[in-house]
């Protein structure tokens, strides 16, 4: 089998000026704010518009997910691989302001939180990705990221049926059944 490498011209620089860059900066915020304010808009229908009302459901986008953003600026933007450790309160800072962001929108705080586990796993996970890819790192990252798991999807369900009209009765015949399964499968061994 023969292969084909083709030639990448790369030079160095990407071509844009300063006013250019930054008006991209700027269109890339305007873009943010016009799609939180769409998310508000449907998510709250029902609700007056105010002041009051854009901090009450955006306060994580106000000011914790820009804390984030800074401490990862500061990684990537100005002092590099010499302040590898700045990456890990980043990540848990971003995650938790994206989980808290989604909660307050959704107004899902009861089944949302194990966010909270998931991100300090995040912010290992940066630290293990952007440093010398230690092993070590991934054992707390996957038994966080595991329990995260779990206990989103319990909380999920749980939530779930309780919202249905027939949430407990709907678990008591899986139980009921589940049981008869366990029964009739013990019999039938030898």
């Amino acid at each position: 089998m023969r292969t084909t490498v083709l030639p990448v011209c790369y030079s160095g620089s990407n071509n844009l000026t300063e006013g250019e860059h930054s008006g991209m900066k700027g269109r890339a915020i305007a873009g943010i704010a016009l799609i939180l304010l769409g998310a508000y808009l449907f998510f709250m229908r029902d609700e007056n518009i105010s002041t009051g009302s854009v901090f009450a459901y955006f306060w994580p986008t106000l000011f914790v997910i820009p804390v984030g953003i800074l401490l990862h600026w500061l990684y990537f933007g100005v002092f590099g691989r010499s302040a590898v450790g700045v990456l890990v309160p980043a990540g848990i800072v971003t995650t938790t302001g994206i989980v808290c962001q989604i909660a307050t929108l959704t107004d899902g705080w009861s089944y949302l939180w194990p966010g909270f586990i998931l991100a300090v796993a995040v912010g290992l996970f940066e630290l293990y990705w952007f440093s010398g890819r230690n092993k070590a790192l991934l054992i707390p990252i996957n038994i966080l990221a595991g329990a995260s798991l779990i206990f989103f999807v319990a909380f999920s369900i749980s939530n779930l049926l309780g919202k249905l009209a027939l949430g407990q009765p709907f678990l008591a015949i899986v139980f009921i059944l589940a049981g008869a399964f366990l029964l009739a499968a013990r019999k039938s061994t030898p």
